[in-house]
């Protein structure tokens, strides 16, 4: 795990960048999308206000449907919409191209308290 992210329980993970200001946020493929076959539904278009916690969007396989959730408050300043016709690129690039959305932060303490990559890796 990149221990320059943060992690939710729920296996999103969040790169907060250099300014503090902006999170990019993604979900692990090793709980929600390592599975042969899935696609994603939707996202949450730019501009709506999001709530840590707020479902942002569904991945769905033949096995399952799961929930994305947001890592932290704020507003949606871009989505990678290029995942909803190409979403095997989060199983190659997890962190790089796969990232899901970006989120203008609300609350700086929301991304401070996530886990870090050690406390993440000990509930998994």
């Amino acid at each position: 795990l990149p221990d320059d992210l943060r992690y939710t329980p729920d296996h999103e993970w969040c790169r907060l960048d250099q300014a503090g200001k902006v999170a990019t946020v993604g979900s692990l493929p090793t709980h929600k999308i390592s599975w042969e076959m899935w696609s994603m539904s939707s996202f949450p278009k730019v501009g709506a206000a999001i709530t840590k916690g707020q479902s942002f969007g569904v991945v769905e396989s033949t096995k399952a449907v799961s929930e994305l959730y947001a890592p932290v408050s704020g507003k949606v300043i871009a989505a990678n919409t290029a995942l909803l016709d190409k979403p095997e690129v989060i199983n190659g690039e997890p962190y790089g191209g796969g990232w899901m959305i970006q989120i203008e932060v609300g609350n700086p303490a929301e991304v401070e308290a996530l886990l870090d990559a050690a406390s993440y890796s000990k509930r998994v």
